[in-house]
């Protein structure tokens, strides 16, 4: 999801207990406190931190003898950030797929993922170099490590590592999904040139699409 955190790694120690205390029900920072055996002012510190993450938000107030505080709570969808279910269904869903389809229709489908993907964003302004750059921070944000390089009068957009690796392997087709996704960012031709061995890195070329030639009459 775009903009969404995507490190379920992140929060660790007290974060992570308030984290599974918000997910059974809304508390407030006394009532988490408690349960912690911490100060008011030490949870308050972890829920800024969780706030400022994307990770829990304000759900009203629990009104108490003698003011109302502020309940607190996960955000919507916020168990999918901490959920391990995904890589091994998605793995096992593509293998379904391969046995079932052949390599144009699965590489087809993959386009489609992409594509529909790509739509969830805004559309980048900007040159091509703009556009390129500003895709390869909305890569970053699904948990990509990436550089962008010139080339040719193009772009290399490079990944330390594949944030679907566990998904790629055995399955190149998958390559085809972010292929799409790039392209439709940046509105121009890409090209994957991924590494797919046991560390599986991505890579894909960028050139400007060819600009329609001017004929009497019309276009080329």
């Amino acid at each position: 999801m775009p903009g969404f955190p995507t490190n379920p790694d992140a929060p660790k120690g007290t974060r992570r207990r308030i984290i599974d205390l918000l997910r059974q029900s809304a508390l407030t920072a006394n009532e988490l406190a408690a349960e912690l055996t911490l100060t008011h002012n030490a949870v308050r510190a972890h829920l800024a931190g969780l706030q400022g993450d994307g990770l829990i938000r304000e759900a009203g107030l629990r009104r108490g003898e003698t003011r109302p505080s502020v309940l607190y709570e996960l955000v919507p969808r916020a168990d999918a950030v901490f959920s391990r279910a995904y890589v091994p269904f998605i793995a096992q869903l593509l293998k379904v797929l391969g046995e079932r389809m052949s390599k144009a229709e699965l590489d087809e489908l993959m386009r489609s993922v992409g594509t529909g993907l790509a739509a969830e964003w805004p559309r980048l302004n900007g040159d091509l170099a703009q556009r390129v750059t500003a895709a390869s921070l909305l890569l970053q944000e699904l948990g990509a490590l990436t550089e962008v390089d010139s080339s040719n009068g193009g772009f290399v957009l490079r990944g330390y590592g594949c944030v679907l690796g566990e998904a790629v392997h055995g399955r190149p087709e998958v390559c085809r999904a972010v292929e799409s996704l790039i392209a439709q960012l940046v509105q121009a031709r890409v090209k994957q040139c991924c590494e797919r061995g046991e560390h599986p890195r991505c890579c894909f070329e960028i050139s400007p699409r060819a600009q329609p030639r001017t004929i009497r009459g019309g276009v080329a």
